[in-house]
């Protein structure tokens, strides 16, 4: 079985939030599209409590994109986004929700930032998404949304460490800063980069394996 997996699409990624993604409300229609042609649709959301230690907020005299260390990992910060229970955390009101099976939090825990679905930075925790594909079978994963060149990367990547058969709608992605960089690392895991027009289902019965 596989799944489509839509990373952070949410409000505060999005033109005008507070961490935009340049043109990242444009990967909503792509998702929606997708979400048709899937039996399984699950969603990420970033999920942080108020004063999360990967805020500039969080430590006088930072500003956004200075680096730290975090409790031992090293740490871009950020804008304040994604706060639990805020407005920013929401997903697009124009995602089609009723296509989401399960919608997986990440980035709870103040001291750790978390960009994969599947574990935070410092891998000390996991969340409920592997567990959640595997009682459903789904070895195989189409993986898009923001921001290509963090959270859908840390998520490919360690979905193709966990032994899945990953594909990369890349025109459902969008970059903050260096997608290209994002992307060759990704290849280089054995995810195919595809658009979403080419994801039909000759090619996803045949798409490489990846690498374990």
């Amino acid at each position: 079985m596989r799944a489509l997996i839509l990373i952070d699409l949410q409000n505060d990624f999005m033109p005008g939030g507070a961490l935009a993604v340049p043109e990242g409300d444009e990967v909503v229609p792509v998702a929606n599209r997708l979400a048709d042609r899937f039996d399984l649709v699950v969603a990420s959301q970033d999920w942080h409590p108020a004063g999360h230690g990967s805020f500039a907020s969080s430590h006088p005299g930072k500003k956004p994109l200075e680096e730290i260390h975090l409790d031992g990992l090293r740490q871009t910060l950020w804008p304040d986004h994604c706060v639990q229970g805020t407005h920013g955390a929401e997903l697009h009101p124009d995602l089609n929700a009723a296509r989401i099976a399960r919608v997986v939090q990440k980035g709870a825990d103040p001291k750790v930032d978390s960009y994969s679905a599947f574990f935070d930075n410092a891998e000390r925790h996991r969340t409920e998404l592997d567990e959640f594909l595997r009682s459903r079978n789904v070895r195989e994963l189409v993986v898009m949304g923001l921001a290509t060149d963090y959270c859908v990367r840390a998520t490919v990547v360690d979905a193709a460490r966990l032994g899945y058969r990953v594909a990369v709608a890349v025109d459902g992605c969008r970059a903050i800063a260096n997608p290209e960089l994002a992307l060759r690392e990704m290849r280089a895991t054995g995810a195919a980069i595809r658009s979403s027009d080419q994801l039909d289902s000759a090619f996803l019965s045949t798409f490489p394996a990846a690498r374990t």
